[in-house]
């Protein structure tokens, strides 16, 4: 699908490939380790291996099933990446004389509990794009500061989607029982792909709807839109680039309860300030949706699947956002830090404004 972006340059020229050379992941955790209890904390640096890959050789090492072995998140397959793993502490000698082509252990601790999906509290990036111009390197400079002062829209990246880009497609049919999967793992993946297709999708016309508001007056998005005056206006008086719409669900940033924003000045004010985003639907049950206007636009991306549904944060802010342009080598490096669930290749693709797969 064409995707709408959120910053306003023009596409921007350069060559970026996921490799471990160029793609570096480091994984923050949520807590420190008390350093006691039965769990070994290790933390793995792996390289060309998914981490599910890796936690699958370690645990046919260990002759131990894989369930066994925690770890917080998945990591990029086609990167250098660091991250904890958690498994007990009775295999600490063996871990000690583990040795795996792409996998090094780098440090251990000990814990009290094991390490489950969602214990990070999110992820620093060091990536480096190829064959830049100085033009270029400018323009980039300018969207790591916008992004810097506004955040990115928080699309699902296209690891989300398998290697061919549609396994949303298969998603779709087993959610609504029209075909069968008899892996729970694979079925789950294959249906979370299709909630996260409709979640972009429905990202994706909000943000065509921002571009509608910032380049024509009142009176034309009133008619293209059918969107009454008011609320266009209301929008219009919005500084940020994502313009809120009455209905919509909003959420403590970075993490807190849901509410609804009904137009309230101190709501726009506290989503300016970074302290709420606004969430979209992954669609399900058991979902709370947008009402009033947001309700209406979010009702084209629902769907009644069998499957829990959830909100996430539609914008997200990476912190710690650095960028160097190396002329010699025609070459920019970036580093930022993202919040958990977030992809790097979303901003990289943000500032180069196309697809980069």
């Amino acid at each position: 699908m064409d995707r709408f972006y959120s910053l306003a340059h023009a596409s921007i020229d350069f060559h970026f490939k996921q490799s471990p050379r160029d793609f570096v992941v480091e994984e923050l955790p949520l807590y420190e380790f008390s350093g006691e209890g039965e769990h070994l904390i290790l933390l793995v640096r792996k390289k060309n291996l998914s981490t599910s890959e890796m936690v699958g050789q370690i645990a046919r090492y260990l002759g131990i099933k894989n369930k066994e072995i925690g770890y917080a998140g998945l990591k990029d397959k086609h990167a250098m990446t660091k991250q904890y793993i958690s498994i007990h502490k009775k295999h600490e000698e063996a871990m000690d004389k583990f040795d795996f082509e792409g996998i090094k252990i780098i440090s251990k601790a000990y814990h009290n509990n094991k390490i489950r999906i969602g214990h990070l509290k999110g992820n620093r990036f060091y990536i480096k794009v190829k064959k830049v111009n100085p033009t270029s390197a400018t323009k980039i400079d300018e969207a790591l500061k916008n992004i810097s002062k506004f955040g990115i829209p928080n699309y699902f990246g296209y690891q989300r989607f398998g290697n061919d880009g549609d396994n949303h497609v298969l998603g779709e049919k087993l959610a609504k029982g029209e075909a069968k999967e008899r892996n729970p793992r694979v079925k789950k993946l294959l249906i979370n792909a299709y909630q996260s297709h409709l979640f972009n999708l429905w990202l994706s016309r909000r943000l065509e709807i921002n571009t509608l508001v910032n380049s024509f007056d009142a009176k034309e998005i009133e008619t293209l839109l059918n969107m009454p005056n008011d609320e266009v206006q209301k929008m219009k008086a919005q500084s940020h680039p994502f313009k809120l719409i009455d209905g919509d669900i909003m959420e403590h940033y970075p993490y807190g309860r849901l509410f609804d924003f009904n137009g309230d000045e101190e709501d726009i004010k506290r989503f300016n300030e970074r302290n709420v985003s606004v969430t979209g639907m992954l669609c399900g049950k058991k979902v709370k949706h947008a009402t009033s206007l947001a309700g209406e636009i979010e009702k084209d991306f629902d769907d009644e699947i069998n499957a829990d549904g959830a909100r996430r944060y539609a914008w997200v802010y990476p912190t710690e956002v650095e960028g160097r342009f190396n002329p010699v080598e025609a070459q920019y490096e970036m580093n930022f830090t993202l919040p958990k669930g977030s992809y790097a290749t979303v901003l990289i693709e943000e500032i180069a404004k196309r697809k980069i797969r």
